[in-house]
This record gives structure tokens, sequence and C-alpha cells, in this order.
């Protein structure tokens, strides 16, 4: 008796590293239903030990080693991946991957579908026209474009101008029993201490270096803090020398906590006293969801997709992007007022909960998934 496989899913990234898309990638295979969709993760570059997160035996994954550059090699490889895996559906994440949704046109691939989770860290306004111009001109290839915040879709409208009808609106979700401030053990700094803490690729676009100069105003504007208050910033990049060096420069060795990528991130967010994310430009960020389902008071940036979920003074403040001053004055304001930082911490969690649930985004893509696939091959799945 022969057995007809699920439709096999390949998400193309790249790379396959700590980080938020990542993470909402894993997830998403590790928790969609088996006997819906197999799934393969492609690398054109390469992955690293956050591969051991996936939890499905079935999954395969797949690095191309792309070197910088062009380098048409890897679309060659590529063709010759589609030819011998066969997806149904080929899913590509952000600008780096988009152009492969034309080779795998030409592969006989039945479903493309793009995801834009984020802007490129070197166009964070998304106003590159030869950027924009390729994601327009791959139009006839890509089935559907899906963004993660109400930013990015009306940017792939009026900038990009990719139609409505080929676009659709998935807000990313989190598991909101594994983030949930159950346990109030910290981890690194003591029980004494008010942690102000971020999470988050080191990278310009992210703006660590002004959570530092906003550290040191709020030390300067209330020395009395300098005993209790410390800073962690958690997660790696090309941006961790800079920041060693600008803690070092600043005298705040002692205060400042920069451990690289952790694998334990709820358990450091129950720690935190404050979540902040200073950012330059934002999709739906993973991290601000995580630490909204952990209770936490956020002060964050109005840019991109924060604004959609988090409303200024109800569940969390907001800040214009690059004012220090404002951002050490927000934060300072839940550390003197613990009560609002409390229900502020509770109306978050209560909208993640709501409105940002894991199994709500998976059941969003996996309807996706077997409408474009059912449409595409003119077969109802089961």
């Amino acid at each position: 008796m022969t057995t007809t496989k699920p439709p096999l899913i390949m998400h193309l990234l790249y790379r396959l590293d700590f980080g938020g898309l990542e993470s909402l990638l894993v997830d998403s295979v590790n928790h969609m239903p088996a006997d819906q969709f197999r799934h393969a993760i492609v690398c054109l570059t390469d992955y690293t030990e956050f591969s051991q997160k996936i939890t499905r035996p079935d999954v395969t994954l797949v690095a191309l080693h792309k070197p910088p550059g062009l380098a048409p090699t890897i679309h060659w490889a590529l063709w010759k991946l589609f030819r011998q895996l066969r997806p149904a559906v080929l899913h590509t994440y952000n600008l780096a991957a988009i152009e492969y949704a034309f080779v795998a046109k030409l592969a006989g691939v039945p479903v493309c579908l793009h995801a834009e989770h984020g802007r490129d860290c070197n166009d964070p306004t998304g106003s590159n026209v030869m950027h924009n111009f390729l994601r327009r001109i791959l139009s006839p290839c890509i089935d559907r474009y899906v963004s993660v915040s109400a930013d990015l879709a009306g940017w792939l409208t009026r900038v990009v101008h990719i139609p409505e009808s080929k676009q659709q609106l998935i807000m990313n979700g989190i598991d909101t029993d594994r983030f949930d401030r159950r346990d109030k053990s910290n981890t690194h700094w003591s029980d004494q201490h008010l942690v102000i803490g971020t999470v988050g690729q080191l990278r310009e676009i992210k703006n660590q270096r002004g959570l530092i100069r906003a550290f040191q105003l709020m030390l300067q504007l209330q020395p009395h803090y300098r005993d209790i208050l410390r800073l962690s910033i958690i997660g790696a990049g090309s941006l961790m020398d800079g920041l060693k060096q600008q803690v070092d420069a600043a005298g705040l060795n002692d205060l400042v906590w920069l451990p690289g990528a952790r694998s334990d991130t709820p358990d450091l967010l129950s720690g935190f006293s404050v979540f902040v994310l200073p950012s330059h430009a934002e999709g739906t960020p993973l991290a601000l969801l995580e630490a909204m389902s952990c209770a936490l008071p956020v002060v964050a940036t109005r840019v991109g997709g924060i604004p959609d979920v988090i409303s200024d003074q109800v569940n969390g403040t907001l800040v214009p992007p690059d004012d220090d001053l404002a951002l050490a004055m927000a934060i300072l304001g839940y550390l003197n007022n613990p009560e609002l930082a409390r229900t502020h911490g509770m109306a978050a969690r209560r909208r993640v909960v709501q409105q940002h649930s894991m199994n709500w985004m998976i059941e969003n893509y996996t309807q996706l998934y077997r409408a474009l696939y059912h449409e595409k091959c003119h077969e109802k799945l089961s």
C-alpha cells in the first residue's frame, strides 16, 4: 500500500542563526501539524547551532554556502535542489532570498510566496529604488507577498507598488505559555537590582548604542540609582566589539552585561524590570512580543510595526527614534512608578495573548499554503 507524503514547503533564507525571523521560522515548522506539510529549510549561506532548535525529525536542512556578491552558481544549485526535492511551495524571506522565486518558477515549483519581516539594514526606510524594482519585477513569479505589520503592508502598496490583491498580512505570533513571567528568578543580576534589558541582534539598526547613552543619562539624572540599576543587552552581532568599547569608555563595565546570544531568553526576561527596544526600523519584532507576553513594561521607538502592537500609555510607552533623552525619561517613568509599570505590563500580556498567539499565526500560514496549493494544483488537501 502506497502512502502519499504531505506536500513539501521549502523555506529559503539568507542564514539560520539566532534572531527573530529565524525563531519565528523554526517555531512555525516545529508546531505546524506534521500531517499537513513537510518542511525543508535552505540557507543561502550557512546555519549555526541555532538549527538544533528544530525538533521535527523529518525537516531537511541545507546550506548552499553562497559567497558574497551575485554568485550565479547558486541559481543553478537551487534549480537542481528544486528538481530534486519537488517542493509544493517556496517561501522566501526578505530581500536576500526574493530573486530565487524566478528560479523556482523555471524549475516548476507550483507556489511561491515571499515574506517581508522588516526592511534591509542598509535601507531602513525601504526607499532603495533598485531593491524595490527587484521586488516589483518579480511579481509575476510570486503568488503572494506576506507582510508582518500594517506598516510593511502599506509600504508594499504605496512604495513598491504591489497590488493589494497579491498581499496578505499575517502578524507574528509567539508561544505565550513559554513566555510567561511566572518564574521570577534572575539568571545574572541579583534580586536587588532594577534591570533594563533588550534582546536582539547587535546591529546599527537596533540602536543599542542609543540605549547605552540613555542609560548614562538616567544615572546622571538620578544618581541614586547607580547602586541598583543595571543594563542587559542580549544578542550577538557585528556591533558587539563597538558596544563593549562604548561601555568601557563610559566606565560602565560593572553595570552593563553583554553576554552574546542566549538560548534561555524566557529566564532572562523574567529578571528584567523594563524592556527597551530603541530600534531605527522594525517589522513586528518577536523580541517585543516575547517581552510583552512576560508582562514587562515596554519602552520602544515609534517606528515600523511597533505602534501596531504598542498603544502609547496603554500597554507601553512609545518615544521618537534617535532621542536618547526621551528614551531615558520614559524608562525612568516606569522605575519611579512601579504601579504604572505593573498595569502596562499586564495590559501588554493581554494584548499578545489575544492577538499574537503562535496558534493563530500558524493557522493563518497553514490556510495560506493550502489555499495557494489548491489553487495552483487543482486538488484539495485532506
